[in-house]
């Protein structure tokens, strides 16, 4: 264990960060979705670093971050719907599963042993201007303890990861909230896993709504393990009427509610929202507590919102 230095959002800060990340080091940066665990994604120790600090299982994949389309294409191989996707969504929250280009020069632990790797040019400044500091790929998956609720501020990612990254650079809270839709571009495109970019966006670019598989025994890419974003207390999902003892968080109009996703319901609101209001309701919730969570509509961001929320209820392993 070791202090994890706290970098602010400046030019000073930025440069430190790309300091440690060029030396190995781990730096949990901010991106418009959620904070991420920055390791240099073409040095295996780094990214085996990444693994040991969330103690995340070895055969679930990373997301690599890029600043830019270029910088992408030297890692992978993009066809027709690739190129449609990057050219309306990046940079955004969006992640696409692709071919890895044999010449790379990744870790092999990126991928898990797939043949594709996950790429993503994300939108928050501050990364975009890390990553061109820095001037490698970063992987970067949520900075917190594998399976446990994502990071959307600094103090978040010291929850669970001080003492063991070298540094958080702190950039407030992240305005989308959920991680980034994952796409695997082809005939048809697969949703790997829905995110900050609703899936009826993406079916305007593609002119048909991308296909949702099953998740897989052995992930082919972030987010498909059937328990995540998991809080210590117990969660009950679609809830109206919550049992004695329940802490219910509500979604529009829920008179007793002790908390809200959004007052109003505004499923935006309720992403940005999510992961904070999980955390607090289970620091409330206490030892062996109960949270009851109201249902949420499956359209737009809610589509991401019930995909969360339903990893984190399901059973521990």
């Amino acid at each position: 264990m070791f202090a994890t230095l706290t970098l602010p959002p400046d030019a000073a800060g930025i440069a430190r960060a790309a300091t440690l990340l060029r030396a190995g080091g781990l730096v949990a940066f901010p991106t418009e979705t959620v904070y991420g665990l920055g390791g240099d994604a073409t040095c295996d120790a780094a990214v085996a670093g990444i693994y040991a600090a969330k103690g995340r299982p070895a055969h679930n994949p990373l997301i690599v971050h890029v600043p830019d389309l270029a910088a992408a294409e030297r890692l992978a191989v993009f066809d027709a719907p690739a190129r449609a996707l990057a050219a309306a969504f990046w940079p955004g929250p969006l992640t696409l599963v692709l071919p890895l280009r044999p010449d790379a020069g990744l870790s092999p632990r990126i991928t898990a042993g797939h043949a594709r790797v996950a790429l993503r040019v994300p939108a928050h400044p501050l990364a975009r201007a890390l990553l061109r500091a820095c001037a490698r790929p970063l992987a970067g998956p949520s900075a917190n303890p594998s399976g446990k609720v994502s990071p959307t501020t600094a103090a978040h990612v010291l929850h669970g990861l001080a003492g063991r990254i070298a540094a958080v650079l702190d950039g407030g809270p992240c305005p989308v909230g959920v991680e980034s839709t994952i796409l695997a571009p082809g005939t048809p495109t697969e949703l790997l896993r829905p995110g900050g970019l609703p899936a009826e966006a993406i079916a305007r670019v593609l002119g048909a709504a991308p296909l949702r598989p099953a998740d897989a025994a052995r992930p082919v890419a972030p987010g498909q393990l059937a328990s995540h974003y998991a809080p210590e207390a117990a969660l009950r999902l679609d809830v109206t009427a919550p049992e004695p003892g329940e802490l219910w968080i509500g979604f529009g109009p829920c008179p007793g509610a002790a908390l809200s996703l959004s007052e109003t319901g505004d499923l935006a609101q309720a992403a940005a929202r999510l992961f904070a209001t999980l955390r607090e309701a289970d620091r409330r919730a206490g030892p062996g507590g109960r949270i009851a969570v109201a249902p949420i509509p499956a359209t737009g961001l809610g589509l991401a919102i019930n995909d969360r929320l339903a990893r984190a209820a399901a059973p521990r392993p």
